[in-house]
């Protein structure tokens, strides 16, 4: 029987997205010095796992493709978010990856995939290879291309964030309305302990 799974986006989820004043921008974590998981983030996955819930994290990584980080940082970065979920009981069942981006500097990842969020293909690889059932699964993102991969997977979708009037435009100008909107990783697990 095919089991059910929670997806889990990882910067803005999972972890904390990190400023770089010098461009202005917040992006994910570039090493492992800069990774720091959120608040109650721990305490949200060991639940899900209680629940027997799949928890995956499926994420678009493209930093190693805009030539920010390399291929040994990104584990590195990988290995701590693991190792800090860990320590605090916390499990993840599996993480899918796209390390690819359209305006690549590496040859190797400049590749028009299916794996790319809002694409879906990491959450049918997953189900493939996992064997769930997404229509019975929930994806979690702080963005709309996340909840437009979950919608494309057939998820129940999350949005970590508020509903600000601009984004609820948005959200309907881009078809990507989540079908919850919670302030953090563990609303989001009350809502799925319920249902």
């Amino acid at each position: 029987m095919s089991r059910r799974a929670v997806f889990l986006d990882r910067d803005g989820v999972i972890n904390e997205l990190v400023y770089f004043p010098e461009v202005g921008v917040m992006d994910s974590p570039l090493n492992p010095d800069q990774f720091r998981l959120l608040p109650d983030v721990t305490e949200a996955i060991r639940a899900l796992n209680e629940l027997s819930f799949k928890v995956v994290v499926i994420s678009n990584q493209p930093g190693i493709a805009k030539g920010k980080m390399s291929e040994k940082l990104f584990e590195e970065v990988r290995l701590k978010m693991k190792k800090e979920l860990e320590s605090e009981g916390a499990r993840l069942d599996a993480e899918y990856y796209c390390l690819h981006h359209p305006d690549s500097v590496k040859k190797e990842y400049k590749v028009d995939c299916d794996c790319r969020k809002p694409k879906a293909g990491l959450f049918f690889k997953s189900s493939s290879e996992l064997n769930l059932d997404l229509s019975r699964s929930f994806s979690i993102g702080d963005s709309l291309i996340d909840i437009k991969a979950g919608r494309i997977a057939g998820c129940t979708t999350f949005l970590i964030g508020s509903t600000k009037c601009d984004l609820c435009k948005l959200m309907d100008q881009e078809d990507a309305r989540p079908d919850f909107v919670v302030g953090g990783l563990m609303k989001a697990v009350e809502i799925i302990r319920i249902r």
